[in-house]
């Protein structure tokens, strides 16, 4: 039995071998497949062919169809690396990355055909279909970040805006619908067994709607025909082409000329990952892990006077300005209870109590979050408290703690990463008349340390792993949350003033999303995970 189970799995494997070697081949077209591409070519070689900067000064392109190849004429870069080093790295591993960084060199020398499918082979074979969202959560920031402005604005004067790409639709769908508003997305389907990626793509079997034959114009940078192997192209009777040099002057589009903003995004990597500095990344990783646990030991075993300059020493830079009507917490009476103070932050990280911690020299300062894993709550320099998310309880709670110590919130109750405020939630202006403002942001330059999808515990490490990373706090200074001038004001009110005060001390826009908005993006969840009796998110 076990060895006619072995014959089968060696007869299967070699089947899809024979599949993969078919695919990579340089496949013979049926005589109706050469006749299709004959008609469609022929047509495409019809075409008038202009330089861009000529299509940037006609002004009939209202009722226009502009079609686009999105690599070339969309793009400043051309190169695919950072993309498909991205879906490697968060949606695979940072094995299989480094295995795709190794090999890439090689890629390079294959033709361009081949050398996508290559790359599409070793970045997506074995994925779970239902389980990637990289298209949506994480390569949008990378992609908009390599949009040329000039093309864009040619784009959106158009009746429809068509874009043709030839890599994996799930790679640029969201990007070109969700931020930039393009009407019609034509990538390459990947194949899928069994609910999971097998690294091949499907052809294009695209149908073109009847009213953009009269009224098409194509745009591509270059008249190989493989982008014009399309029927999209095949019926454009003008085609603009982007030079190289062209490309190269593009300016990136500025984040507030998306048709819709950028507020939420995934993934570990920090920085544009290209072949030199995925590389240097990974000859950091040792170095910054050791770093990373270096600082973690000495936050939760040495006092603050001596932890904050080692901290300096190590790399961590730590900005704080308080005005001065504020006093330190630390000198209060511990029987004088009324004086408690109740700490309101934005929510950057998992550190930003131990930010307002240290900027008030405060050891008996407790937080309290809606989600912390096991493993953070240990290794916390601070006392850590799990709220339920059910309101009354949750009130009580504060009101048992806040009498005990001073006590930091953050009401947005999860991380944004872009410079906008989620929605505060207004429990905190329940618990406590006076609050005290801190607003806090930090800087990265290689690791995210958030994450929705990710192991939350590790969401520390990595943020002690980037070599130079930056906080700063703010103190705003205190303010009364319903006091006789807010006596009006519902809890909601007072939530939104603090929030506006917090955004505008940072520079940041308020916007009225939530949490569960954000999980909602990323995750496809409503970031609640239930593990036994515990809930996480």
């Amino acid at each position: 039995m076990a060895l006619m189970k072995s014959l089968s799995v060696q007869k299967l494997f070699f089947l899809f071998s024979i599949v993969i070697l078919k695919h990579f081949r340089n496949p013979k077209r049926t005589i109706h497949q050469e006749n299709l591409y004959t008609a469609d070519h022929s047509i495409a070689s019809k075409s008038e062919y202009h330089k861009f900067q000529v299509l940037g000064q006609r002004q009939e392109l209202e009722d226009k169809f502009l079609i686009f190849n999105v690599e070339t004429a969309l793009l400043r870069s051309s190169s695919l690396f950072p993309y498909f080093f991205l879906v490697a790295f968060e949606a695979g591993s940072p094995i299989r990355a480094f295995i795709f960084l190794i090999l890439y060199p090689f890629i390079t020398l294959c033709r361009d055909d081949h050398a996508l499918k290559l790359m599409v082979m070793i970045c997506f074979f074995g994925l779970s279909k239902e389980r990637f969202r990289e298209g949506r959560a994480v390569l949008p920031k990378f992609f908009l970040e390599n949009v040329g402005r000039e093309s864009f604005e040619v784009l959106r004067r158009g009746k429809k805006t068509v874009g043709v790409s030839n890599l994996p639709q799930v790679m640029v769908e969201s990007f070109l619908r969700d931020h930039l508003d393009i009407d019609y997305v034509v990538g390459k389907e990947l194949k899928v067994f069994c609910g999971y990626f097998v690294g091949l793509m499907e052809e294009r079997r695209e149908l073109v709607p009847d009213n953009v034959l009269s009224n098409a114009v194509g745009i591509s940078g270059c008249k190989n025909k493989k982008y014009f192997d399309c029927p999209w192209f095949a019926h454009c009777k003008e085609i603009y082409l982007v030079s190289e040099q062209e490309r190269r002057n593009w300016h990136q589009l500025p984040s507030n000329s998306y048709t819709k903003p950028l507020i939420f995004h995934d993934g570990r990597l920090a920085f544009r990952p290209s072949f030199l500095s995925a590389l240097a990344m990974f000859m950091w990783l040792p170095m910054g892990f050791t770093l990373g646990i270096l600082r973690t030991l000495i936050a939760i075993t040495l006092p603050l006077g001596i932890a904050i300059p080692l901290m300096h020493i190590t790399g961590i830079k730590l900005r704080v300005s308080k005005p001065e009507s504020s006093s330190n917490s630390s000198s209060k009476g511990n029987d004088d209870k009324a004086k408690r103070t109740l700490y309101v932050c934005n929510h950057k990280t998992l550190l930003d109590p131990i930010l307002v911690s240290y900027a008030t020299r405060s050891t008996t300062l407790t937080a309290v979050t809606y989600s912390l894993s096991r493993m953070s709550e240990i290794i916390s320099p601070i006392r850590t408290v799990r709220l339920t998310r059910h309101k009354d309880q949750d009130a009580e709670l504060m009101h048992k703690l806040l009498s005990q110590s001073d006590l930091v919130v953050c009401p947005e109750g999860t991380t944004c990463r872009e410079p906008y405020l989620l929605r505060f939630s207004p429990l905190f202006s329940e618990i406590s008349n006076d609050v005290f403002l801190v607003a806090v942001n930090c800087h990265v330059s290689m690791f995210y340390g958030t994450t929705a999808r990710g192991l939350k515990f590790l969401d520390p490490l990595f943020f002690l792993m980037n070599p130079w990373p930056s906080y700063s706090g703010r103190f705003l200074g205190m303010t009364r949350s319903n006091g006789d001038a807010d006596a009006k004001k519902s809890r909601f009110e007072v939530a939104d003033f603090v929030q506006s005060e917090i955004a505008k001390a940072l520079g940041f826009t308020c916007t009225k999303l939530t949490r569960k908005d954000k999980y909602l993006i990323l995750a496809g969840n409503d970031g609640v995970v239930r593990d036994g009796n515990r809930r996480t998110s």
